[in-house]
């Protein structure tokens, strides 16, 4: 009895609201579901490999490791100064790994692989006065002798993985080849054709180690509708008419660099294990906010579009068997939008994680931490940064996205615009989780500092059966009130910085949703009516 009227009063609570009345969905989760990876728990960006030997960092990645159940992790500058892996003695090129392994070491230790980015350039290495990127000055030129001591550093880096940590051990990692070099000259000062070399030089060191060790490239940009990244360097006056187009969706994008980079390597007979590029919803990569791309951010399926382009692009290649990986996306490419601190980013994340399974093997979010330092310090504790997770420790509702995908089962039994329904097969648990990403921002991806915590609500009302009766579920909700730290930070008149007993009060308010528990009824039913409020999002997990 008490089962029944738990039910009633959540059916009442939902018509109280006034929300409309929907076709109840029924889900038997007795049936066999279609199976499902959990790509967006497969790796997890950062900053710069020095920030990870930092205690807090540390920190942040062992709890996002194991709460949100990320495999790898994705950071630049490996190979800069500060990682000091060439030194110069008495004229002599030696290499030196301690700073390096020190981080594998300690990431391993966490149940986490390194995604490697192998970047950038030694100043040994480098071009006399060499063009540099962010604040601590990554090298980005390649002199005339660069490709050669690449060729050699690359290798005797992997040998030294390989004696370090064991050929099985770093059969399961990736290296990838630089970072965004279509960026002319942000992140390479070089030509396309360059940068190809870099790769040839790349893929033949790592190969000669052991030709079952995993490389890729070519690590591009966010998708474009033009021309601009065709020739050897970028033409940006060939995406002038970008900025005069009423409407930016209606263009055809696509990916930067990839198929001529899959040419290069049929052409040269280089392997190719994966493809990497980075899908921002955004046109112009840094900056959409304020810079040159302010207002080209594209609607909510841009992702799915542009994934759906790469896949077609790399079937009718001569190598449609790649893996695909994904190792930068975020709501956008810059470091100081407000939007990252807020939650509709949440919602964005989930839809936009639902929406293309089976369209890659990973999707890393840029990234799992705020201690991140491409334009510096940052003299609030919320400036838009990319992270999951703030400098003190506090989750943003970004993480909660992650940590709910991750509860998910590995088998669909159900999807639609705002519900997905799953079973873990091995313990034939059900997980279930909703989210609304209102209608009337379809076409828009959130950003900038609006909170767009209006829109229209949905209804939520399934019922699941073939349950044993009394199977125990617990319902999470995210929204705009329980889990939301910026509107909390806000509220509490945005101390900056806040005392240690202000952050141990923010933490506890950051990490707590508001929950309820339900029952299955005597006939083995549970049925959920809730309304989901704009930008929100609802996990339904079976505890028993």
């Amino acid at each position: 009895m008490k089962i029944i009227k738990k039910i009633i009063v959540l059916i009442i609570f939902g018509s109280a609201l006034g929300l409309s009345a929907q076709k109840n969905i029924k889900i038997d989760a007795t049936q066999k579901g279609e199976n499902f990876d959990h790509y967006w728990s497969k790796m997890v960006g950062a900053g710069r490999a020095n920030e990870a030997l930092r205690a807090g960092w540390l920190e942040q990645m062992q709890q996002v490791q194991e709460n949100c159940g990320f495999e790898y992790v994705r950071f630049h500058g490996l190979f800069h100064d500060d990682m000091f892996p060439v030194i110069i003695e008495r004229g002599k090129t030696v290499y030196n790994w301690q700073y390096i392994d020190d981080v594998f070491d300690r990431l391993l230790d966490l149940n986490v692989k390194p995604f490697i980015e192998l970047a950038f350039l030694p100043t040994s290495m480098a071009a006399e006065n060499s063009k540099t990127v962010f604040w601590w000055k990554a090298n980005i030129t390649p002199a005339d002798d660069t490709f050669e001591k690449w060729h050699d550093l690359v290798k005797a880096f992997t040998q030294h993985c390989v004696d370090r940590y064991g050929m099985e051990e770093v059969l399961t990692w990736y290296f990838e080849v630089w970072n965004e070099p279509n960026l002319y000259p942000l992140f390479w000062d070089g030509t396309k054709s360059q940068y190809f070399e870099l790769y040839k030089q790349s893929a033949l060191a790592v190969k000669s180690v052991d030709s079952r060790l995993k490389i890729g490239g070519p690590s591009t940009s966010n998708f474009v509708p033009d021309t601009r990244f065709d020739g050897e360097t970028t033409n940006d006056k060939a995406s002038d008419a970008v900025f005069n187009t009423e409407d930016i969706n209606a263009l055809e994008w696509h990916g930067v660099w990839i198929e001529d980079f899959l040419k290069y390597c049929k052409k040269e007979k280089l392997p190719v294990d994966f493809i990497s590029t980075h899908p921002y919803p955004t046109d112009y990569a840094f900056n959409p906010e304020t810079g040159k791309g302010k207002g080209l951010t594209r609607f909510a399926k841009s992702l799915k579009l542009d994934l759906e382009w790469l896949n077609k692009t790399i079937a009718k290649s001569a190598f449609p068997d790649v893996e695909i990986h994904l190792t930068e996306w975020n709501t956008s490419p810059s470091s100081r939008d407000a939007m990252h601190d807020r939650l509709p980013a949440a919602a964005y994340i989930v839809k936009s994680n639902l929406d293309c399974i089976g369209l890659t093997n990973s999707l890393a979010f840029w990234t799992f931490t705020d201690i991140f330092e491409e334009k510096g310090g940052a003299s609030s504790i919320f400036h838009g940064g990319f992270g999951m997770i703030n400098y003190q420790g506090l989750v943003k509702p970004s993480y909660h996205a992650y940590r709910m995908l991750h509860e998910l089962g590995n088998q669909k039994l159900y999807k639609d615009d705002y519900l997905f329904v799953s079973k873990e097969e091995t313990t034939g648990k059900i997980s279930a989780l909703a989210y609304n990403y209102p209608e009337e921002y379809e076409n828009a991806v959130p950003f900038g500092s609006d909170k767009r915590e209006n829109g229209t609500s949905k209804n939520l009302d399934f019922t699941v059966t073939g349950l044993k009766a009394g199977t125990l579920f617990e319902i999470e909700i995210l929204d705009k009130d329980h889990g939301n730290i910026h509107n909390f930070w806000e509220s509490m008149g945005k101390p900056e910085p806040p005392t240690r007993e202000e952050i141990k009060v923010m933490k506890t308010y950051a990490n707590t949703m508001k929950t309820e528990h339900v029952k299955a009824d005597v006939n083995g039913s549970l049925t959920i009516k809730h309304e989901i409020t704009p930008w929100s999002l609802v996990l339904i997990k079976q505890v028993n």
